[in-house]
């Protein structure tokens, strides 16, 4: 059996799972820690869509910096997105999440509605380089996810609206680094940064880097 053929039935047991749950749970209150842990247990993610161990940990470092306003650039169907807002539920703030794809814009709405959180998340569709010069006020964190050879651009818009102590959070930065190594030059030697590249998961054999904003 090829690794296409396997992949294949994986998600599509995942998507029956997933269906599963939603007909079993049509009036279960979806705001409760158990049916959104089993919501993510059961998502059908995509290779787009963050890895399981990498959610967790932007979960994770939303909470533990008690981050009020954040920006996601690169939705794709919300896995990451629900895994941050329900960290953003727990600190009283609110992500915003930027996505090109209108098909992706919509499941992403509709996956966060499933689990109560809509009033926690932002779904804003369309180029990020046009939609982040949109956004005002200031921001403490940021997960950049959308085209590598943007990361660079994508800070740059961000850069303004970032409080001092924000959290900055880039993925890929292992398997596309070249892509994006103008990004990695500027976060790693500005001296306004702390930067560390971590591997929270070894599904993609990949890693993330999470920068602190000093100044």
């Amino acid at each position: 059996m090829t690794r296409l053929i396997q992949s294949i039935l994986v998600f599509c047991g995942s998507l029956a799972g997933f269906n599963a749950l939603l007909a079993y749970s049509a009036n279960q209150d979806r705001t409760t820690h158990e049916f959104r842990e089993q919501f993510i247990r059961s998502f059908p993610r995509l290779s787009l869509n963050t890895t399981v161990g990498d959610a967790m940990m932007l979960r994770i470092l939303v909470e533990s910096s008690n981050a009020k306003r954040g920006i996601e650039v690169g939705s794709a169907t919300g896995f990451g997105t629900i895994n941050m807002a329900i960290a953003f539920e727990r600190t009283g703030g609110h992500l915003y999440t930027l996505e090109i794809d209108p098909k992706m814009v919509k499941e992403c709405r509709e996956n966060v509605q499933k689990v109560g959180l809509q009033n926690i998340v932002t779904c804003i569709e369309g180029d990020a380089r046009k939609t982040l010069a949109q956004l005002e006020g200031e921001f403490d964190f940021a997960f950049l996810d959308a085209r590598k050879e943007d990361y660079l651009k994508y800070l740059k818009l961000i850069e303004p609206k970032l409080k001092p102590g924000s959290v900055i959070v880039a993925d890929n930065v292992i398997q596309s680094a070249k892509a994006m190594q103008d990004f990695l030059d500027y976060i790693q030697n500005n001296t306004n940064y702390d930067t560390v590249i971590i591997r929270a998961s070894m599904e993609k054999n990949d890693g993330m880097s999470i920068s602190y904003k000093i100044k």
